[in-house]
């Protein structure tokens, strides 16, 4: 079993579980409870993990989650139809609904 990913923010963790599991990787979700703890434990220890269960499965979940996090950070686009911008994480201008390029 290996570490794949933490965040303070558990919303960004579950995401990153969805996507992984949709890959069909299987994987451990740990410290889903523990943010009741911080006072008595250091806040970052009580951050969600996903571990993968199989270790050979380690390198193909890291590069799923490198590929998502580049895809979250890419560059927008504009809109042909309408000029209007757009963040990359829409496939169509939210403005004019016209697909993106």
């Amino acid at each position: 079993m290996k570490l794949i990913y933490t965040h303070e923010n558990r919303l960004l963790v579950f995401n990153i579980q969805n996507i992984v599991e949709n890959a069909g990787i299987s994987i451990i979700l740990k410290n889903e409870y523990a943010a009741g703890a911080v006072g008595d434990l250091v806040p970052h220890e009580t951050w969600v993990e996903l571990w993968v269960k199989d270790d050979s499965d380690y390198d193909k979940a890291m590069h799923i989650i490198e590929s998502s996090c580049n895809t979250i950070n890419a560059a927008g686009w504009v809109c042909h139809h309408c000029t209007e911008k757009n963040d990359a994480s829409f496939d169509f201008c939210w403005h004019c609904h016209n697909s993106a390029p």
